[in-house]
């Protein structure tokens, strides 16, 4: 059932049994999930079924620390979310990223990855990966040209990705949600703040508004905050009527530990022979290198894995944040498009210049670049405040400071440097760091250092209410009846693309909750 806000007699009562505030990749999981159940489901949109500028507009807010993208333009605020210009590119945490590494200051979930095993099935059917097979060695039977380079197992190991078509919710879930009849979505229905009982042991009611100067309240045993981590923070913090520094923020941690993933282009290989190394080029699934967890505790680095591109293509793609620098999410992202394809076409064209040359054909896929993405160590200091600014309907806007520290830029060195040693040890070419890369000095990471789009941490998981947010279901610490779902919740980010584990761990509660009722 779909019900316009702004339709609505202004103050009305809108009452059920869940209420789950924002319909993107987290929240439309957890409503796909309850169909057909005895219970009155409430999901809460503040956007429509379509691009709204004016709505849009109310995720605006500034920038300090690390360059990043504009605020406005890093999230989708209307039915289906940022899965409606997501990639597509998904894979699964691994083991270490649960635990407490010594090395790693705030690391260590509450969890471990057997947690997100039960649910990762679902996950992946709900994004159409296909298959669930994540074995190197499974693809490698599929494909004889799928062949891995030649270095030690010791050391290195291939990390499987899957390609989702990109599933785009709001359009894919679109009518089952609507027609669904337990399930109750209402569009342009911003949740403003959120009214918690004298004690603030559980939540009685939201409040939503819109454009339209309509103000309603929603009634529910349960509420989930599903927005995306600079907004479930954001909310959180606005909510202060009760709790001066922001409802569940006793211990100063809500807006803390925003995680990003560090991305930039590190290197080159060069091969001494031409290989089109299939197992790692893009197409439904494909392999990046990654280190083992006893080399990751040796070296004392984060997790991280470095992809491998045909040089050619590669060298004429700008890094994502020098393209996605507009306001408007859509004009950032034809940016971004014509970019890639530009850098598509003249690769192209080049290389069928070079077949008909007097160069050698085999020096077509003789050159990759080093493409390197890491975790990013939780850090305080990195994190969403409010700021003295309010949007159009009276909520104060989030503003976010994105900081690292020096052992960002040391995984990024050692990565690119073990990986050059690898490949002279096996014999089959060199491995040429960038520039950027050659001051063991410098820990600062450079301006084009690009994130993946992936808000993280800011409301993380942790049994110990003064080192976390949320406990390992979820729940906010100290309210008996508030939970958050999504990537905020993870207390360190892996080196993985989220939406996947955003789905799973989507499901756990939903799972958790149903045990509830």
């Amino acid at each position: 059932m779909h019900i316009d806000a702004r339709e609505l007699d202004n103050g009305s009562l809108i009452e059920g049994d869940i209420c789950i505030i924002g319909a993107g990749a987290a929240g439309i999981s957890i409503a796909f999930d309850w169909i057909n159940t005895s219970h009155k489901v409430i999901l809460l949109e503040g956007g429509g079924f379509e691009y709204d500028d004016q709505v849009q507009e109310l995720y605006n807010g500034k920038l300090t620390g690390q360059n990043y993208y504009p605020m406005k333009s890093s999230r989708l605020h209307y039915f289906g979310g940022s899965s409606m210009h997501w990639g597509g590119m998904c894979s699964t945490f691994d083991d270490i990223d649960f635990e407490v590494r010594d090395w790693v200051e705030n690391s260590g979930w509450p969890i471990k990855k057997d947690a997100f095993d039960a649910f990762y099935p679902a996950a992946h059917n709900i994004l159409d990966l296909g298959i669930y097979e994540w074995d190197v060695n499974y693809w490698m039977r599929q494909d004889p040209k799928c062949i891995p380079l030649p270095l030690d197992p010791k050391i290195v190991w291939n990390k499987m990705w899957h390609f989702s078509p990109p599933t785009r919710f709001g359009t894919k879930y679109r009518d089952v949600i609507v027609n669904a009849k337990n399930i109750h979505l209402y569009t342009y229905a911003n949740v403003v703040d959120i009214k918690a009982t004298d004690n603030i042991s559980s939540i009685k009611s939201v409040t939503v508004k819109n454009y339209a100067g309509k103000e309603h309240t929603v009634k529910a045993k349960y509420f989930i905050l599903a927005c995306c981590a600079i907004q479930n923070s954001r909310l959180l913090l606005a909510s202060n009527k009760q709790a001066p520094a922001g409802l569940g923020n006793d211990n100063d941690l809500v807006g803390r530990y925003f995680m990003e993933h560090p991305e930039l282009k590190t290197g080159e290989l060069w091969l001494n022979t031409s290989d089109e190394l299939k197992l790692y080029q893009f197409e439904n699934v494909r392999a990046e290198l990654a280190i083992v967890p006893e080399v990751q505790k040796e070296l004392k680095i984060l997790n991280g894995t470095i992809s491998l591109n045909p040089l050619p293509l590669a060298q004429k793609v700008q890094s994502n944040v020098r393209t996605w620098n507009e306001e408007d999410p859509r004009k950032s992202l034809k940016k971004n498009q014509t970019d890639y394809g530009d850098a598509y076409k003249k690769s192209f064209f080049q290389r069928v210049i070079d077949r008909f040359s007097s160069k050698k054909e085999e020096k077509i896929f003789q050159a990759f670049e080093l493409y390197t993405r890491i975790e990013q160590v939780p850090n305080p200091s990195s994190r969403v405040e409010l700021s003295n600014e309010k949007d159009a309907l009276g909520v104060p806007r989030a503003n976010l400071h994105w900081a690292m520290q020096p052992i960002d830029k040391y995984t990024v060195r050692k990565l690119n440097e073990l990986m050059g040693q690898l490949v002279g040890a096996a014999g089959i070419g060199r491995v040429k760091l960038y520039e950027f890369l050659r001051d063991e000095n410098d820990s600062s990471m450079p301006d084009f250092t690009s994130g993946g789009w992936h808000h993280m941490g800011t409301t993380r998981m942790s049994e110990d209410p003064k080192k976390g947010v949320v406990d390992a279901n979820c729940r906010m610490h100290g309210i008996d009846n508030l939970y958050v779902a999504g990537s905020s919740c993870f207390a360190t980010g892996g080196a993985i693309n989220p939406t996947l584990t955003v789905v799973a761990i989507s499901l756990r509660l939903s799972d958790h909750i149903k045990a509830k009722m």
